[in-house]
């Protein structure tokens, strides 16, 4: 059932988007179907679920940290994490760099940028993105690869492809001169927009797994 869920949704995908099945409170053995079935980028939301899964699969599945990430957590995921979604503050990139260079490593990120008219999202504002992205990268262990956003929750669909759109343009005016090459947006309910609009990572779960416990 898993394994024909991604393969449903990843054949009607253009071959430049990559799927990363949001696996947040599933059991492994849920994972593990969709493992064995070739899939091998998983997204998580808590530190605490992510490292005890990372630890109990296998060292090939690439992780990434889609939710909102405190300081004081990242020393937790710093040493495998493959890419970190939600850099959503100058604050925690000072954390990351600190925590990648301790581990010797440069961690990949996306900066997210607050698109929705919700005021509980977490970003960057386009300008405070402009600033950041103008600016020669100050931290040596972090690698800005892309930009990330997350829609409004609401059914008009209209208002998703604007908030999409202006990111997209937004990444497009962007991506030559810092070399970024990911576009995350989209999620279960919305991801068929956030394609159309240029998105080339979605973030999607309860079409894999089923909905959440």
């Amino acid at each position: 059932m898993i394994a024909a869920q991604i393969n449903r949704l990843t054949e009607q995908f253009p071959k430049e988007v990559t799927l990363v099945a949001v696996s947040k409170t599933k059991p492994i053995s849920a994972l593990e179907e969709a493992y064995n079935a070739g899939h091998r980028d998983f997204g998580e939301n808590k530190v605490q679920e992510l490292c005890q899964k990372a630890e109990a699969m296998s060292s090939e599945i690439r992780w990434h940290m889609i939710g909102h990430l405190q300081r004081n957590k990242v020393k937790y995921i710093a040493p495998f994490v493959h890419l970190i979604h939600g850099v959503d503050s100058e604050r925690l990139l000072v954390e990351v760099n600190k925590q990648g260079a301790k581990n010797n490593r440069i961690i990949d990120v996306l900066i997210q940028i607050h698109i929705a008219e919700e005021s509980s999202k977490f970003g960057f504002s386009y300008a405070e993105a402009v600033t950041l992205l103008s600016n020669e990268n100050p931290y040596p262990n972090v690698r800005v690869i892309g930009l990330m956003g997350m829609a409004t929750f609401t059914n008009d669909k209209d208002q998703v492809k604007r908030e999409f759109d202006t990111l997209s343009a937004f990444y497009s005016s962007w991506k030559t001169k810092k070399s970024l090459s990911v576009l995350s947006m989209g999620m279960s309910n919305d991801y068929a927009i956030a394609i159309s609009s240029g998105s080339n990572m979605v973030r999607i779960g309860s079409l894999i797994f089923g909905s959440r416990n």
